[in-house]
């Protein structure tokens, strides 16, 4: 079975040259490069991951563009993007032209976004995103109706929303509390959902029964074909192997197809990143 995670941050040290963005920290102390993922992937058998660059360094992509050069069958970039740039717009005809670059990741879960959405302020981005074809990874909060309306208003534009849109402040039900409200989202066939990180959101511990509920709904709604499994590795609360056995050998509703889908090949598909042997 191929195991693609869907979320991997990596950044270099802190450094004159490579400054850190002021106020932020890393959720490791020892910064994640592409050697130590690439022995830390090996051990638990994923084989391939998609990489988000850290916001500790700005919207830099270039250390991952480069794994993703390097290694094109273990790493694809999602880059980061300032879209509030006065060079922004226009330029998503070339963004995934570079080597390396299979997307975009903007996380928009900050309150001061929302009039962003609200306003039309980004109108430009979903529109240049659609007729690109470029896929596009978000981490947002509490914004159900805005993304209804980039689902209704940009139906070619697909986008995947980042933990199942989770509160990143709050554990078990409590974080779970709107799930009715983001399966519902499951009848725009141009949404998908990454069903990452979810550990992080329980006090629960291994292999994590509580979460197993929600998966089931969230499963229900948008199917395997939708689901993106990932880690957000660096704050991982378990080891990287029992990430993967939580869903490959602890939900048993699950079917062997289920689980390839899942797993990697629902991710591979969106990103249009070719599978050996397919």
């Amino acid at each position: 079975m191929l195991i693609a995670d869907s979320q991997v941050h990596v950044w270099s040290a802190n450094t004159p040259e490579r400054p850190w963005r002021p106020g932020t920290k890393p959720h490791r102390v020892v910064p994640l490069d592409t050697a130590q993922l690439l022995k830390e992937m090996d051990e638990a058998g994923v084989h391939r991951a998609a990489l988000v660059p850290s916001t500790l360094e700005y919207d830099r992509n270039d250390l991952a563009l480069e794994a993703s050069c390097q290694h094109p069958d273990r790493f694809a970039t999602m880059g980061r993007m300032d879209v509030e740039a006065p060079d922004a717009r226009g330029s998503l005809a070339a963004w995934c032209k570079q080597p390396g670059m299979r997307g975009m990741r903007c996380s928009f879960k900050e309150k001061r976004w929302r009039p962003f959405f609200n306003e039309g302020q980004l109108d430009w981005l979903w529109a240049e995103a659609e007729k690109a074809g470029m896929p596009m990874m978000m981490n947002t909060h509490g914004m159900i109706s805005e993304i209804v309306s980039i689902a209704q208003h940009y139906p070619d534009f697909t986008f995947a929303l980042d933990h199942l849109g989770l509160d990143s402040h709050k554990k078990d039900h409590d974080a779970f509390r709107d799930i009715d409200d983001l399966v519902k989202l499951a009848r725009f066939p141009n949404i998908m959902v990454k069903v990452s990180a979810l550990s992080t959101y329980t006090t629960d511990t291994y292999p994590f029964r509580l979460l197993h509920p929600y998966i089931r709904k969230v499963y229900d709604a948008f199917g395997p074909k939708r689901m993106f499994w990932g880690t957000d590795l660096s704050r991982l609360n378990c080891t990287y192997r029992q990430a993967i056995t939580m869903w490959t050998e602890e939900i048993p509703w699950l079917s062997s197809e289920d689980k390839e889908w899942i797993m990697g090949r629902a991710l591979c598909a969106w990103l249009k990143w070719p599978i050996k042997g397919d």
